[in-house]
């Protein structure tokens, strides 16, 4: 209650029933009512003092929470004076990414730290920031820091803080390396559209490129030509000494092939084929000197895992646009005068004939309605019964067939062993 009604209701107390005041009474409740008072206020004091202290110490566990946060998130954060560009705020993502301790960046401006060139893009992009009041946000930019020895592609996200009058405060940034999310994808999109074991562009990419190549020669009215080779007994390796030294000697005829074709697309697309698409102003003579340079070095000993490997290549050759003006007859005819190389004894090279194409077409096998699948149908039979032959003499002519033979300066630890040469 308040004073005065404390006060009235201690002199009705202390009146008697004639209506005198004992003072000596009176006082005893003043006093006691003072002393209730004082011990009222010391209590709000204390209660006060420890809602204070309360208040205080939330606001150091909330500040210790945040600063917990902060220096433990995997996200570079830093935040700069707006008038001078000092580091005032670093966390541990940020010693990492900047390759050094936040002492030595703490106080100091960008000129400090960085080489200038370096220096001068990040206080432009402050002054940017603070002119506007906008954020400034970057994604997947290559930042060239200089302090690793490395470039990194991050996501960065700078904005500015002010006071309670809206002047310039703070300039707060975080930087997320992205480096190696951006490598594992470009690494995907790598293998999507090359050969895992050659590492050359495969079927996929090859298909693409021929699509673009036809689009731009018909605008162009130029002429290419495509290549289709394939490996001679590169399976009776496989059979003899094993897929770990199939792949070996596939890798060195494929490192073979695009160092002699090179400046043209090479591509693995798949088994022992690879197709080879020429450059738009490569002449026939070219082409037919090329094909010719690719079977010599192919049929030059390969060394695989400590033996000389003989193998051959069979090449065929079709001109855009005498041999196909769409992608199914080019190919089907590259195919077919493969395949007419294999048949005249492999390893050479064969062009197409128009006139052997036409009289194909006339039988169903290279018509342009059927296009590529036929070709493959019918030159698959022919490839069928040639194995099958292969097959049941490979056990006579291995010895002397000249596949592959040992080097005789090479000690040979390997359980691949060569067969002995008997003649």
């Amino acid at each position: 209650m308040s004073m005065h009604r404390l006060f009235a209701e201690q002199l009705r107390c202390a009146t008697n029933a004639t209506g005198q005041v004992d003072v000596v009474k009176l006082g005893k409740f003043v006093s006691a009512a003072y002393e209730a008072g004082d011990r009222e206020r010391q209590r709000m004091i204390e209660v006060r003092a420890q809602t204070r202290d309360e208040v205080e110490q939330d606001l150091l566990r909330t500040r210790e929470f945040l600063d917990t946060i902060i220096e433990n998130i995997p996200i570079a954060v830093f935040a700069k004076c707006a008038e001078s560009s000092r580091y005032i705020l670093l966390n541990r993502a940020g010693e990492d990414y900047y390759g050094m301790p936040r002492e030595q960046m703490l106080g100091r401006t960008p000129e400090q730290i960085f080489p200038a060139d370096v220096a001068r893009v990040v206080n432009e992009q402050d002054r940017r920031v603070a002119a506007s009041g906008m954020p400034m946000v970057l994604e997947e930019h290559l930042l060239e820091v200089g302090v690793k020895g490395r470039d990194r592609v991050v996501n960065s996200r700078k904005m500015l803080i002010t006071d309670g009058n809206g002047d310039p405060q703070y300039l707060v940034g975080v930087i997320e390396d992205v480096t190696e999310r951006v490598t594992t994808r470009q690494r995907i999109s790598h293998l999507a559209h090359h050969d895992a074991l050659t590492d050359l562009p495969n079927r996929s990419a090859f298909n693409a490129a021929l699509d673009e190549r036809l689009e731009r020669a018909q605008e162009a009215s130029t002429s290419f030509a495509v290549l289709s080779l394939d490996l001679d007994r590169f399976k009776e390796v496989n059979d003899v000494f094993g897929h770990p030294v199939g792949d070996m000697l596939m890798r060195a005829a494929a490192d073979r092939l695009a160092a002699e074709a090179e400046g043209a697309f090479v591509a693995r697309i798949g088994g022992d084929e690879f197709m080879i698409l020429m450059p738009d102003n490569a002449s026939r003579e070219d082409v037919l000197a090329l094909a010719e340079r690719l079977v010599e070095t192919i049929g030059k000993e390969l060394e695989v895992d400590d033996y000389l490997s003989h193998v051959g290549l069979s090449v065929g050759i079709a001109f855009y646009p005498d041999d196909g003006v769409n992608a199914a007859t080019l190919l089907a005819n590259a195919d077919s005068a493969l395949y007419r190389a294999k048949r005249e004894g492999r390893s050479r090279s064969a062009a197409s004939n128009p006139r052997w194409t036409r009289s194909c077409a006339i039988a169903g096998c290279c018509s342009t309605t059927c296009g590529r699948r036929c070709s493959r149908t019918s030159s698959s039979s022919i490839s069928s019964r040639r194995r099958g032959w292969m097959a049941r003499s490979s056990a006579s002519r291995r010895c002397c067939d000249g596949i592959t033979r040992r080097r005789a300066s090479c000690r040979r630890t390997s359980s691949f062993r060569s067969p002995r040469r008997t003649g």
